[in-house]
């Protein structure tokens, strides 16, 4: 049986508007797919972050596994930018069966509250394939902030003003500063990188006093007393850093901020190829090696179905947009 994957024509015409291009109707990209034979040909994932963020962590650790199972090339291409929108745009231009989006859940939970002009719908236009792991944000900061615990931190801020670094606007660490700061009244200056991995060099630097990256991202420089933590974002204390307070445990009842790398397809996958391609990814991330390295990364493995991750989405979705607006958050 033989699926096509029509190119969306309202995106396809708001893509092509955007870049001064608009091609007759004739030109519009169509794609034909084999769900039984699926891959044909090397497959891409499209990591929407630069190197080091967890998502490209993930994706590198399964690689192999995938490689082995699907018969086909697997090549990891970092697009990052705009909090993930430019991977996201990538993958809905190549419209190919061949193109995985992976990513944080924030681009379809966060996202769409923050970017009206958007020229896709990142919940109507993508199906999920699954979320790969579960992980944290964590507030750390340089040695010489002088700060020890939130309570010292906050302190600080409303004598001084200070500023912290995130991996971009809207992504995970933004939000979860945001929504930390919005819940104590204190004010902080936003700093936004092109991803985590600038964010951590800056702070290292003391360019920028303090950060909320992903815990991944930031524990190896903790244990190396190169950075000082402060809290991390989740409901729970991290396994690798049992000592540092989640920011409920700091003083912020009620505070939580967890967040999942997912893989996605344009809507119109057929769902055969979703289906193996989310099981494949399942084999790869029970390895127990692959599960060892996720464990001293503080990323915790999901592989949930696609309808799972679907609920999660919409669940996290109108959580966050309900943050978004309370502290009225905009980005264009």
């Amino acid at each position: 049986m033989r699926f096509f994957f029509p190119f969306p024509r309202r995106l396809g015409a708001a893509l092509a508007l955007s870049l001064g291009m608009l091609a007759p109707p004739a030109m519009a990209a169509t794609d034909t797919v084999d769900a039984v034979a699926w891959p044909v040909r090397p497959l891409r994932l499209v990591v929407a972050f630069p190197a080091g963020a967890p998502g490209d962590i993930v994706s590198r650790l399964i690689q192999p596994a995938l490689q082995k199972a699907l018969g086909q090339p697997v090549v990891v291409d970092n697009r990052p930018g705009a909090g993930g929108n430019i991977g996201m745009q990538e993958v809905l231009r190549a419209n190919d069966g061949h193109s995985v989006l992976v990513g944080p859940d924030t681009m379809f939970t966060i996202n769409p509250h923050l970017y009206r002009k958007m020229a896709f719908r990142p919940m109507e236009d993508f199906v999920p394939v699954t979320q790969l792991a579960a992980f944290s944000q964590e507030l750390v900061c340089h040695p010489a902030a002088g700060v020890k615990t939130l309570a010292q931190l906050l302190a600080a801020a409303k004598k001084t003003p200070m500023s912290y670094a995130s991996g971009g606007q809207g992504v995970p660490g933004h939000m979860a500063m945001e929504l930390l700061l919005s819940s104590t009244g204190v004010s902080m200056q936003h700093v936004a990188y092109r991803g985590p991995g600038p964010a951590m060099q800056d702070v290292l630097g003391n360019a920028v006093p303090c950060g909320f990256l992903a815990s991944p991202v930031v524990g190896p420089l903790i244990r190396e007393g190169r950075l000082v933590p402060i809290v991390v974002s989740g409901r729970h204390r991290l396994a690798s850093q049992p000592a540092v307070p989640t920011a409920a445990e700091a003083g912020v009842p009620g505070y939580e901020a967890v967040f999942a790398e997912m893989m996605a397809m344009p809507r119109g996958t057929p769902a055969p190829v979703v289906d193996r391609l989310r099981n494949e990814v399942a084999k790869a991330l029970a390895a127990p090696e692959v599960r060892e390295r996720l464990a001293t990364l503080d990323l915790e493995p999901l592989a949930n179905t696609p309808a799972e991750a679907a609920a999660r989405l919409r669940a996290e979705n109108a959580r966050w947009g309900a943050v978004a607006q309370r502290i009225q958050l905009q980005l264009d």
